[in-house]
């Protein structure tokens, strides 16, 4: 077994438990989809969250009260803000969404994320 320095937090841990959800509001989505995530690390006194995420081809109305840092494993996702103005995402991009952000989040595939929320 590999060993982990002190206050170093490795994702690939397999104790790491799986929560899923299912994300089912009408005013969020129109067709109900699963996701999985591993919530690797959580610092509830600084509003902050890190793991892995992951979920199939979906359509998703955001609207961010929360800075989200995300780095695509796997898969195609598209951000599209308020103004209709959309970049594509995939395996080895990096980006960030502020606080702010009014638009839609869309898995073009199946998508596995790391993410890291600052509340």
């Amino acid at each position: 077994m590999t060993q982990t320095p002190a206050h170093v937090i490795a994702f690939d841990d397999p104790e790491t438990p799986c929560t899923t959800s299912v994300i089912d509001d009408p005013a969020l989505v129109r067709e109900p989809y699963t996701s999985h995530a591993w919530r690797h690390f959580s610092n509830p006194g600084k509003s902050a969250t890190a793991g892995i995420w992951e979920a199939g081809p979906h359509c998703q109305r955001e609207s961010a009260d929360y800075d989200e840092m995300c780095h695509i494993l796997e898969g195609q996702v598209r951000l599209t803000d308020e103004d209709g103005t959309a970049r594509v995402f995939g395996p080895g991009d990096s980006f960030t969404i502020t606080r702010g952000f009014r638009g839609t989040w869309e898995n073009l595939t199946h998508v596995r994320k790391v993410y890291f929320i600052l509340g």
